[in-house]
């Protein structure tokens, strides 16, 4: 028998104004007017067939991501919710999470949004350079950016986040100072700071652009680290700062290795069994299929072997220290399977270990990917 971990309810919304050039996500140009009734009923009957996955328990956080869930009606974002609430039990302190492009953000539809029950959300900046933002393909400007993240502070949220990246093409350090020094300026309660990287499958892998060198990257990962403390927010994920008490609850429970329903084209998700069975699920890409009624792609269990590699890989993205008794509850194994790589990270100096918890270090932050090997399945 193990543990059930804490349940979160992941819906993904596909559309997009236009495709950036870096994006590897899941979503899709636009073509027409978004079908924002038809996706909303198929995205219950989604949830319908999977509601028996929640086994008892509570949703503990929403995320709504995309794509550009801020295309979907208000009306829209009500029905959805309203039906989530009828077909699984929901938290009474649930955190509802929807991610917004600052050019398809309007007040009226903000309002409808925090009526339906969305209380955090989460912007997409990217930059505060007008090139910058035009060199990634962004549909807004530096002043839709603030307005959109004035707005959300306006409205009394829960929290709100600003996504905000650095390594832009030929972006200089006091470029990305400068994003940062204005981003800290909206005094949102969440920071996600994180490299561009190039990914195959979209524009810029086929024709990348000119980015920042190595010793660029870290001189400003460094500074901008700097200017982030001094500012009262403290790192607590690989790409996450937050001022004290406003971590994204959502991404917490998908570190901590918690389970997820995921519905909508191309969600992913996580779920445990009492019986120790570890399944994920993967819903159907594409919006034409999706909206034929085949909602499920593919479904695999998880094998013991894989699940050390599978637990550590997200733990270690947090800062903080994991509690060793976690392993076993939500991976069903004993700790004795992986003493040997224990023993060797921390010999390595990447792990500190004392009785209740292991503590990734700085080296082992360093040497992240060496550190997650040792646990892959032979």
């Amino acid at each position: 028998m193990v543990k059930l971990p804490p349940l979160s309810l992941y819906i993904h919304i596909p559309w997009c104004v236009q495709k950036c050039p870096y994006c590897d996500f899941n979503s899709h140009a636009l073509k027409g007017e978004v079908p924002h009734d038809d996706y909303v009923q198929h995205l219950l009957r989604d949830l319908a067939a999977d509601a028996a996955y929640a086994q008892g328990r509570d949703v503990q956080t929403i995320f709504i991501g995309g794509g550009t869930p801020s295309l979907l009606s208000g009306p829209a974002m009500q029905a959805l919710l309203d039906g989530v609430r009828a077909r699984l039990s929901v938290a009474a302190d649930v955190e509802i999470t929807m991610e917004a492009n600052p050019g398809t953000v309007e007040a009226n539809r903000f309002t409808d949004y925090q009526r339906a029950g969305v209380n955090r959300i989460s912007i997409g900046v990217q930059s505060f350079s007008a090139p910058k933002l035009q060199r990634l393909g962004r549909i807004h400007g530096p002043e839709e950016a603030k307005r959109s993240a004035r707005l959300a502070a306006g409205l009394g949220l829960r929290s709100f986040n600003l996504d905000l990246m650095h390594g832009l093409p030929d972006q200089t350090l006091e470029e990305a100072r400068e994003d940062l020094r204005q981003a800290i300026a909206l005094n949102p309660p969440h920071l996600s700071w994180y490299q561009l990287t190039i990914e195959p499958n979209t524009l810029f892998g086929s024709r990348p652009p000119i980015l920042p060198d190595d010793d660029a990257l870290w001189d400003i990962f460094e500074q901008g680290h700097r200017l982030l403390a001094a500012a009262g927010y403290q790192q607590y994920e690989t790409s996450a700062w937050a001022k004290p008490g406003f971590q994204c609850e959502h991404n917490l429970n998908y570190w901590r290795f918690g389970d997820y329903l995921g519905i909508g084209c191309g969600a992913h998700g996580k779920i445990t069994f009492p019986e120790g069975r570890i399944l994920r699920t993967t819903k159907t890409r594409h919006p034409r299929g999706y909206m034929q009624g085949r909602y499920l792609e593919s479904q695999r269990e998880v094998a013991d072997a894989d699940r050390p590699f599978e637990f550590f890989m997200n733990r270690f993205r947090l800062l903080e220290a994991a509690p060793r008794r976690e392993f076993t509850d939500f991976t069903g194994l004993d700790e004795a399977v992986i003493r040997p790589q224990l023993d060797e990270a921390i010999a390595r100096g990447y792990l500190n270990e004392s009785a209740r918890h292991w503590q990734i270090t700085e080296r082992g932050k360093l040497f992240l990917n060496d550190l997650l090997e040792r646990f892959l399945a032979e």
